[in-house]
Protein backbone atom coordinates (compact mmCIF):
# COMPACT_ATOMS: atom_id res chain seq x y z
CA UNK A 1 0.00 0.00 0.00
CA UNK A 2 1.26 3.89 -0.54
CA UNK A 3 2.51 5.74 2.17
CA UNK A 4 0.70 8.53 3.04
CA UNK A 5 2.90 9.29 6.35
CA UNK A 6 6.88 9.50 5.65
CA UNK A 7 8.07 9.78 9.67
CA UNK A 8 5.98 8.03 12.01
CA UNK A 9 5.51 6.21 14.82
CA UNK A 10 3.25 4.55 16.87
CA UNK A 11 3.12 3.17 21.11
CA UNK A 12 1.68 -0.07 22.54
CA UNK A 13 1.09 1.22 25.75
CA UNK A 14 0.46 -0.74 28.62
CA UNK A 15 0.43 -0.28 32.64
CA UNK A 16 4.60 -0.26 33.36
CA UNK A 17 6.14 0.29 29.42
CA UNK A 18 5.20 1.50 26.32
CA UNK A 19 6.87 -0.39 23.36
CA UNK A 20 7.78 2.71 20.51
CA UNK A 21 8.06 1.97 16.94
CA UNK A 22 9.29 4.35 14.44
CA UNK A 23 8.83 4.32 10.63
CA UNK A 24 10.70 6.22 8.67
CA UNK A 25 12.37 6.45 4.73
CA UNK A 26 15.44 3.64 4.73
CA UNK A 27 16.72 6.01 1.55
CA UNK A 28 16.55 3.26 -1.16
CA UNK A 29 12.60 3.49 -1.61
CA UNK A 30 11.53 1.18 1.32
CA UNK A 31 11.11 1.54 5.30
CA UNK A 32 13.42 1.47 8.09
CA UNK A 33 12.08 0.81 11.47
CA UNK A 34 13.35 1.08 15.36
CA UNK A 35 11.68 -0.47 18.18
CA UNK A 36 12.05 0.81 21.42
CA UNK A 37 10.90 -0.10 25.01
CA UNK A 38 10.18 2.95 27.95
CA UNK A 39 9.34 2.68 31.14
CA UNK A 40 6.41 5.00 31.98
CA UNK A 41 7.82 7.22 34.63
CA UNK A 42 7.79 10.90 33.42
CA UNK A 43 11.60 11.04 32.93
CA UNK A 44 11.10 7.95 30.68
CA UNK A 45 8.46 9.15 28.62
CA UNK A 46 10.28 12.58 28.23
CA UNK A 47 13.07 10.87 26.66
CA UNK A 48 10.72 8.99 25.07
CA UNK A 49 8.89 12.51 23.34
CA UNK A 50 12.82 13.47 22.40
CA UNK A 51 13.54 10.65 20.65
CA UNK A 52 10.48 10.91 18.52
CA UNK A 53 11.10 14.39 17.88
CA UNK A 54 14.72 13.78 16.90
CA UNK A 55 13.51 10.64 14.27
CA UNK A 56 11.54 14.02 13.04
CA UNK A 57 8.31 12.03 13.08
CA UNK A 58 4.81 13.66 12.07
CA UNK A 59 2.27 11.56 13.60
CA UNK A 60 2.12 9.30 16.18
CA UNK A 61 -0.25 7.10 17.15
CA UNK A 62 -1.47 4.99 20.28
CA UNK A 63 -4.29 2.84 21.17
CA UNK A 64 -7.32 3.90 23.79
CA UNK A 65 -5.87 1.41 26.61
CA UNK A 66 -8.08 1.74 29.78
CA UNK A 67 -6.44 5.26 31.59
CA UNK A 68 -3.13 3.83 30.83
CA UNK A 69 -2.75 6.29 27.30
CA UNK A 70 -3.43 9.30 29.54
CA UNK A 71 -0.38 9.61 30.79
CA UNK A 72 1.50 8.95 27.71
CA UNK A 73 -0.58 11.54 25.97
CA UNK A 74 -0.12 13.99 28.15
CA UNK A 75 3.38 13.54 28.36
CA UNK A 76 3.42 13.71 24.19
CA UNK A 77 1.10 16.78 24.50
CA UNK A 78 2.50 19.94 22.37
CA UNK A 79 5.49 18.46 20.77
CA UNK A 80 6.52 18.82 17.16
CA UNK A 81 4.57 16.17 15.89
CA UNK A 82 0.31 15.33 15.71
CA UNK A 83 -0.98 12.72 18.12
CA UNK A 84 -3.72 10.00 17.36
CA UNK A 85 -5.57 8.09 19.86
CA UNK A 86 -7.01 5.18 17.99
CA UNK A 87 -10.14 2.66 19.08
CA UNK A 88 -8.62 -0.48 19.84
CA UNK A 89 -11.67 -1.93 18.33
CA UNK A 90 -11.30 -0.41 15.35
CA UNK A 91 -7.99 -1.44 15.11
CA UNK A 92 -8.48 -5.13 15.99
CA UNK A 93 -11.16 -4.89 12.86
CA UNK A 94 -8.90 -4.06 10.09
CA UNK A 95 -8.16 -7.01 8.15
CA UNK A 96 -4.38 -8.44 7.60
CA UNK A 97 -3.09 -8.38 11.36
CA UNK A 98 -0.74 -11.14 12.11
CA UNK A 99 -1.32 -12.77 15.42
CA UNK A 100 3.04 -12.50 15.76
CA UNK A 101 3.81 -9.40 14.87
CA UNK A 102 4.52 -6.82 17.45
CA UNK A 103 1.46 -4.20 17.94
CA UNK A 104 3.25 -1.03 17.82
CA UNK A 105 4.92 -2.18 14.57
CA UNK A 106 0.76 -2.84 13.05
CA UNK A 107 -0.53 0.08 14.33
CA UNK A 108 2.49 2.35 13.13
CA UNK A 109 1.82 0.10 9.19
CA UNK A 110 -1.41 1.00 9.85
CA UNK A 111 -0.52 4.59 10.68
CA UNK A 112 1.60 5.32 7.77
CA UNK A 113 -0.94 3.88 5.12
CA UNK A 114 -3.41 6.38 6.48
CA UNK A 115 -5.93 3.67 7.79
CA UNK A 116 -6.21 4.92 11.42
CA UNK A 117 -8.91 7.05 12.37
CA UNK A 118 -8.17 9.20 15.25
CA UNK A 119 -11.18 9.35 18.47
CA UNK A 120 -12.23 12.66 19.89
CA UNK A 121 -9.63 13.98 22.68
CA UNK A 122 -11.58 16.45 24.77
CA UNK A 123 -9.30 19.44 26.02
CA UNK A 124 -7.91 19.11 29.47
CA UNK A 125 -10.73 21.77 30.68
CA UNK A 126 -13.72 19.33 29.04
CA UNK A 127 -11.62 16.10 30.76
CA UNK A 128 -11.63 17.75 34.21
CA UNK A 129 -15.42 18.20 33.85
CA UNK A 130 -15.89 15.05 32.71
CA UNK A 131 -14.00 13.72 35.79
CA UNK A 132 -16.27 15.76 38.27
CA UNK A 133 -19.42 15.33 36.61
CA UNK A 134 -18.78 11.96 36.34
CA UNK A 135 -17.72 11.39 39.80
CA UNK A 136 -21.17 12.96 41.32
CA UNK A 137 -22.86 10.91 39.32
CA UNK A 138 -21.16 7.91 41.27
CA UNK A 139 -21.71 9.85 44.47
CA UNK A 140 -25.85 10.13 43.74
CA UNK A 141 -25.89 6.77 42.79
CA UNK A 142 -24.35 5.21 46.18
CA UNK A 143 -26.12 7.74 48.20
CA UNK A 144 -29.43 5.94 46.24
CA UNK A 145 -28.06 2.72 47.62
CA UNK A 146 -27.48 4.00 50.89
CA UNK A 147 -30.97 5.29 50.90
CA UNK A 148 -32.55 1.90 49.87
CA UNK A 149 -30.36 0.01 52.83
CA UNK A 150 -31.67 2.34 55.29
CA UNK A 151 -35.39 1.50 53.80
CA UNK A 152 -34.71 -2.02 54.35
CA UNK A 153 -33.46 -1.91 57.89
CA UNK A 154 -36.78 0.11 58.76
CA UNK A 155 -38.48 -2.71 56.79
CA UNK A 156 -36.73 -5.15 59.60
CA UNK A 157 -38.19 -2.79 62.10
CA UNK A 158 -41.15 -2.86 61.07
CA UNK A 159 -41.18 0.64 60.48
CA UNK A 160 -43.52 1.47 56.74
CA UNK A 161 -42.32 4.90 56.24
CA UNK A 162 -41.96 4.09 52.25
CA UNK A 163 -45.38 2.87 52.14
CA UNK A 164 -46.55 6.22 53.26
CA UNK A 165 -44.22 8.69 52.15
CA UNK A 166 -42.55 8.75 48.76
CA UNK A 167 -39.13 9.33 49.82
CA UNK A 168 -37.61 8.54 53.02
CA UNK A 169 -34.66 11.31 52.23
CA UNK A 170 -37.33 13.93 52.48
CA UNK A 171 -37.17 16.37 55.70
CA UNK A 172 -40.41 15.43 57.26
CA UNK A 173 -39.05 11.41 56.90
CA UNK A 174 -35.52 13.00 58.12
CA UNK A 175 -37.08 14.31 61.24
CA UNK A 176 -38.78 10.98 62.11
CA UNK A 177 -36.28 8.81 61.90
CA UNK A 178 -33.59 11.10 63.63
CA UNK A 179 -36.25 11.20 66.66
CA UNK A 180 -36.34 7.35 66.43
CA UNK A 181 -32.58 7.26 66.47
CA UNK A 182 -32.43 9.55 69.58
CA UNK A 183 -35.07 7.11 71.15
CA UNK A 184 -38.27 8.38 70.85
CA UNK A 185 -40.85 5.50 70.46
CA UNK A 186 -44.38 6.81 70.37
CA UNK A 187 -45.64 6.77 66.97
CA UNK A 188 -48.35 9.80 67.91
CA UNK A 189 -44.98 12.43 68.68
CA UNK A 190 -43.57 10.79 65.70
CA UNK A 191 -46.54 11.27 63.34
CA UNK A 192 -46.71 14.97 64.74
CA UNK A 193 -43.26 15.77 63.37
CA UNK A 194 -44.24 15.55 59.57
CA UNK A 195 -44.31 18.85 57.69
CA UNK A 196 -46.32 20.69 55.39
CA UNK A 197 -47.85 18.04 52.65
CA UNK A 198 -47.39 15.49 54.67
CA UNK A 199 -49.01 15.96 58.04
CA UNK A 200 -52.20 15.48 55.96
CA UNK A 201 -50.88 11.80 55.87
CA UNK A 202 -50.47 11.65 60.20
CA UNK A 203 -53.30 9.22 60.62
CA UNK A 204 -50.77 6.36 58.51
CA UNK A 205 -47.57 7.95 59.76
CA UNK A 206 -49.31 6.80 63.24
CA UNK A 207 -50.03 3.22 61.89
CA UNK A 208 -46.48 2.94 60.30
CA UNK A 209 -43.97 4.01 62.98
CA UNK A 210 -45.36 1.61 64.89
CA UNK A 211 -42.64 -1.39 65.60
CA UNK A 212 -39.52 -2.60 67.03
CA UNK A 213 -37.03 -0.08 66.38
CA UNK A 214 -34.61 -0.92 69.24
CA UNK A 215 -30.58 0.09 69.73
CA UNK A 216 -29.89 -1.96 66.79
CA UNK A 217 -31.22 -0.66 64.47
CA UNK A 218 -30.59 3.05 65.83
CA UNK A 219 -27.05 2.13 65.56
CA UNK A 220 -27.08 1.02 61.86
CA UNK A 221 -29.63 4.04 60.92
CA UNK A 222 -27.25 6.85 62.46
CA UNK A 223 -24.51 5.21 59.77
CA UNK A 224 -26.41 5.22 56.88
CA UNK A 225 -27.68 8.76 57.72
CA UNK A 226 -24.40 9.61 58.23
CA UNK A 227 -23.09 8.12 55.16
CA UNK A 228 -25.60 9.98 53.02
CA UNK A 229 -24.91 12.93 54.98
CA UNK A 230 -21.28 12.81 53.70
CA UNK A 231 -22.09 12.17 50.21
CA UNK A 232 -24.25 15.04 50.07
CA UNK A 233 -21.38 17.31 50.90
CA UNK A 234 -19.60 15.82 48.23
CA UNK A 235 -22.50 16.37 45.54
CA UNK A 236 -22.34 20.18 47.18
CA UNK A 237 -18.35 20.18 46.89
CA UNK A 238 -18.86 18.77 42.73
CA UNK A 239 -21.34 21.53 42.26
CA UNK A 240 -19.30 24.09 43.26
CA UNK A 241 -16.47 23.29 41.04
Amino acid sequence: MDVMVERCAALDVHKKTVMACVRTPDGGGGRHQQLREFPTFSRDLAQLRAWLEAEGVTQVAMEATGVFWKPVWYALEGAAFELLLANARHVKNVPGRKTDACDAAWLAQLLECGLLRGSFVPPREIARLRDLTRYRTKVVQERGREAQRLQKLLEDAGIKLDSVATDIQGVSCRRMIDALIAGERDPEVLAELALTRMRSKIPELREALVGRFDDHHALLARMHLDHMDHLTRIEERLDQE
